[in-house]
């Protein structure tokens, strides 16, 4: 009997190991989203029917004063809020439904609001989901700080780029691609989303700046979680004597800019590893899906609660960056159809807008379908 309870409660169990971290992972990266929505709508006086955590058949919830129902939901993969007018799944408008509001639904309904304040209210969540990544850095960087190492070239492995292109210990990288370095981590950030890529490196050597060129080679590595991941590597090593290792201790607001920093490079590498993927130059096992998900919180949640809230802050990146792809049904295809209507002064047609949200509808659900069949079957 106390096998079987462990086996279902025990910190090892699927339940307590992995199903709880990853509804709290979610659950707080969708609700922060959800919320962005929420708040900015209400303070742009849209009225909010419903708030949802999960969808689907509801668990529990309330409706408070103001009439909005709050409610957490069977399937809990997302979330949104209803606001008065929203009439179907895709926030379109539709002018028969809009034509059955009452008056003072009417002067509350998303549809009736000016374009900046709708596009405002659907960019807040993706907004939301960055400043929770900020928050999150900026905690972790004025309690512990930044470990940093001077970027030294300690080492050159033997028949690797970095070999070929006359990479010598003791050089020291100045400019990666143009871009300035400063950190060892700063090399690594330049070099492993690039590989197959030309790079031209700046180095310090004797005093005097050299060129170098080497393109960066796949190679399989663990990340923080012990998951084998694949990056670009030129084949140079730091060590402890020559990279100096420190931390960066920041005040508040040192911290907050860090973060914000850290943050727009993390987006930079998101959009990046993007844009190489639709072309086919990065291994699609990098994308997964609620599975995927699952796996990692259930890893972080076995390295402590700060690996799980770096986690969080992760994802919510991710998700922010996702929602903003100007793909009808996602937060950046209603903000294309906006931008339109901001420059030809009408929104756009119904029938117009229909057939995109088809269209894109597809391609969300093709996407969902490709992330869904490398959790289960492609790695």
């Amino acid at each position: 009997m106390t096998d079987f309870l462990a086996s279902i409660v025990g910190s090892e169990s699927l339940l307590v190991g992995t199903v709880i971290p990853f509804l709290f992972v979610l659950t707080v990266v969708v609700f922060v989203h959800e919320m962005g929505h929420y708040l900015v709508g209400r303070w742009c006086g849209i009225g909010v029917n419903a708030f949802s955590i999960g969808f689907g058949p509801e668990l529990v919830g309330f409706t408070d004063r103001r009439g909005t129902r709050w409610k957490l939901c069977a399937i809990p993969l997302g979330g949104y809020v209803k606001f008065v007018g929203d009439m179907n799944a895709t926030s379109t408008p539709d002018a028969e439904e809009i034509d059955k509001l009452s008056p003072a639904e009417r002067r509350i309904a998303f549809h009736t609001q000016p374009v900046w304040k709708r596009a405002l209210t659907v960019v807040a969540g993706p907004m939301f989901n960055f400043l929770l990544t900020i928050a999150v850095f900026a905690v972790f960087f004025s309690v512990y700080g930044r470990v940093v190492s001077e970027p030294m070239v300690a080492e050159v492995r033997a028949g690797t780029p970095a070999a070929a292109a006359g990479f010598m210990p003791g050089d020291r990288f100045v400019t990666v691609d143009g871009h300035q370095i400063e950190t060892f981590d700063d090399v690594r950030r330049f070099v492993s989303g690039r590989t197959g890529d030309p790079l031209v490196f700046v180095m310090l050597r004797d005093g005097k700046e050299i060129e170098l060129k080497a393109t960066p080679e796949v190679m399989e590595q663990e990340d923080a979680l012990g998951n084998k991941v694949k990056v670009g590597v030129i084949g140079v090593v730091n060590s402890q004597e020559l990279g100096q290792p420190r931390i960066i201790t920041y005040s508040v607001p040192g911290a907050l800019a860090e973060a914000v920093r850290q943050t727009g490079q993390s987006l930079e590498r998101i959009g990046n590893f993007l844009k190489r993927f639709a072309v086919g130059r990065e291994d699609k096992c990098q994308l997964g899906g609620p599975i995927k998900i699952a796996k990692m919180s259930g890893q972080a949640a076995n390295l402590g609660f700060e690996m799980l809230v770096q986690l969080v802050a992760g994802l919510s990146l991710g998700i922010g960056f996702l929602n903003l792809l100007p793909i009808p049904p996602l937060d950046g295809g209603h903000l294309v159809f906006y931008a339109v209507e901001a420059a030809i002064g009408r929104p756009v047609s119904e029938r117009a807008m229909e057939m995109v949200y088809r269209v894109g509808f597809l391609m969300v659900l093709g996407f969902m379908g490709f992330v869904f069949w490398n959790d289960l079957f492609g790695c």
